[in-house]
Parts: structure tokens; C-alpha cells; sequence
């Protein structure tokens, strides 16, 4: 009976199985804050605004004659279009002096804005991967380092420079832009999550030395923080003026930043002003050029060194 039974369960056909319903791909979700915010939208085309009204201004003057700047509106061009004629006369203006302060301000761009770049490479690689006795205080007076403005010390590096006769020269301009705690701390803070420890050991497994793993290994690794750091150095030392304003008195060494300020003070500031500050205009676009280039150039690279210690290697 038992047996009957069983045999009749088990031929008992079982019911057919339904077909998996297939998962539905999930949609990702766009979101346009901008676009889905009209407050947002409007704040956002303002600061844009408020950001382009000075280039558009410095754009427009800068192809007026010195007539048109003074009578006509500065938001649209004037009766001529000088801009060539104006860049020709910054240039032969006292003996071509505009073309000696942009190869200053070249120089002190290469050698303090690239030194410095390479310093803080150095030590913030150092600070990342080895430990030494002192650490912690060199740590706090780099962070310390990073909160002191750099105008709070244009004074008393003056009074060093002096007593060691560096003032108006070169060394006065590129021995401070040396000195870069943030680029030191940006760089010690990617090396943390960027650089491996393991690859490090393994190259020193293989009988590599410390320099040719910081130059081969280290280096790559370290490009977007290097670039970064690149970038800061070199828009800090193009637009830096109250330090060179202090350190120098001979004009054949000034950068353009306190060049154009003296030619604006000739132009304005005088009781028999010069009619040079058509110049003035065209040689502060001249001045700018430069740098949107270089920044447009790196940004990419900014833009990856920035976000690079929030992301979990």
C-alpha cells in the first residue's frame, strides 16, 4: 500500500516552472540641477557675468585709441580699431622696456614657479612614504606654514634680503617663490593614496635605488598633483606684485605686474598725466594672455589633482 502510494507520488507530474521575469536595467537618473533650479540658474549666470564684465571690458578698450577710451562707452569698441597699433607702441614704448619686464616675469614664472614645483614634489613625497625622527613637527609647521599669508613675511624677508644684499635682484623675486607649504601638502596628501606602498617595496626588492624610484616610479604617479601644484606656483609668481614692489627699485628688473602699475600711475596718478594709457590697456591684455593659455592647457590636470584625495585609491 505504501509502495502504491509512493509510486503514484512520484509519478505525479510536478507543474511546469514560470519563466524568470528578466531584471529591467536600471535607468540612471539624470539630474540638471542648474536647468530644474530658476533661482540656481539665474545666480549662476550672474557670477558668470560679474566674472566675464572685466575681460570684456579690458577686450574692448584695449582696440580703442586713447581718445575713444575717455569719451566713448567701455563695453563696446570705439570709432577705430587700434589693437595692433596699440600692441606695436607697448612694445617701442621706452626703448621696448614692456618686452623686458614680460621676459622678467618669464624667468621668475620658469625658475621659481618650476623649483618650486619640484621642492614640494620632493618633500611632500618624503613626508608621505618615509619616516624619520621629527616628523610630526615638520607636518605642523607646514600646515602652520600653509595659514601665515604671504604678504605677512614680504617685510621681514626684506630685512633678511637687505642685510644680505639681495634686494633688487633677481634672488629677491625667486628665492621666496621657492617656498610652496600647499603645493608641499597637496603633493604629501596624493602620494598617501596615489603612490602604492607595495610597488615601492618591490622596486627595492629588485635593487633599485631611492632616486630611480621617485624619477621612474614615483613620478608618473604623482603627475596630476605635480601638475597641480605647477599650475598654483605659476599663477601665484605671473600675478605676484607687493613682493617684487618691495624688493625692487631698478625698473630693468621689474616683473609686468609692477611695470603696468607704474605706467597706470604715470597715465592717472600724475598732475601732467601721459597719454599712454591707451598702452596701459593693451599691454594688461598682453599680460593676461599668457596665463588663460597656460591654465586652459593644465586644467584637466588641475581638475583631476584636486579631486584626486577623494577618491579611494
Amino acid at each position: 500500500m505504501t509502495t502504491a502510494r509512493t509510486s503514484q507520488v512520484v509519478s505525479t507530474p510536478s507543474a511546469p516552472a514560470r519563466p524568470a521575469r528578466q531584471a529591467r536595467p536600471a535607468r540612471r537618473k539624470k539630474h540638471y540641477l542648474v536647468h530644474n533650479s530658476p533661482t540656481l540658474f539665474i545666480f549662476m549666470m550672474i557670477l558668470a557675468l560679474y566674472s566675464a564684465v572685466p575681460l570684456l571690458w579690458l577686450l574692448f578698450n584695449a582696440t580703442k585709441s586713447q581718445g575713444d577710451i575717455m569719451s566713448t562707452f567701455g563695453l563696446w569698441f570705439g570709432h577705430d580699431f587700434n589693437l595692433i597699433e596699440n600692441i606695436k607702441q607697448t612694445f617701442t614704448y621706452k626703448d621696448g622696456v614692456f618686452a623686458k619686464w614680460l621676459l622678467n616675469t618669464f624667468m621668475y614664472v620658469l625658475v621659481g614657479a618650476g623649483g618650486a614645483t619640484f621642492l614640494a614634489t620632493l618633500a611632500g613625497y618624503g613626508l608621505a612614504v618615509f619616516d624619520f625622527p621629527g616628523k610630526k613637527g615638520v607636518l605642523a609647521t607646514v600646515i602652520g606654514a600653509i595659514a601665515i599669508p604671504g604678504t605677512a613675511l614680504v617685510v621681514p624677508t626684506f630685512l633678511l634680503f637687505a642685510k644680505l644684499g639681495l634686494t633688487n635682484t633677481p634672488w629677491a623675486i625667486i628665492l621666496p617663490s621657492l617656498i610652496s607649504p600647499f603645493g608641499l601638502y597637496l603633493v604629501m596628501s596624493y602620494a598617501k593614496s596615489g603612490v602604492p606602498q607595495g610597488i615601492i617595496e618591490s622596486a627595492r626588492m629588485d635593487g633599485a635605488g631611492e632616486f630611480r624610484i621617485f624619477a621612474q616610479i614615483v613620478v608618473p604617479l604623482l603627475s596630476p598633483s605635480i601638475i597641480t601644484v605647477l599650475l598654483f606656483a605659476i599663477v601665484s609668481t605671473w600675478n605676484n606684485y607687493f613682493l617684487p614692489l618691495i624688493m625692487l627699485n631698478d625698473p630693468k628688473w621689474y616683473p609686468l605686474t609692477v611695470g603696468l602699475n607704474e605706467w597706470n600711475e604715470q597715465a592717472t596718478g600724475s598732475s601732467t598725466p601721459e597719454p599712454i594709457y591707451n598702452l596701459v590697456i593693451a599691454g594688461a591684455l598682453l599680460t593676461v594672455i599668457p596665463i588663460i593659455i597656460i591654465f586652459l592647457m593644465l586644467q584637466r590636470y588641475w581638475e583631476s589633482g584636486l579631486t584626486a584625495g577623494s577618491v579611494k585609491q
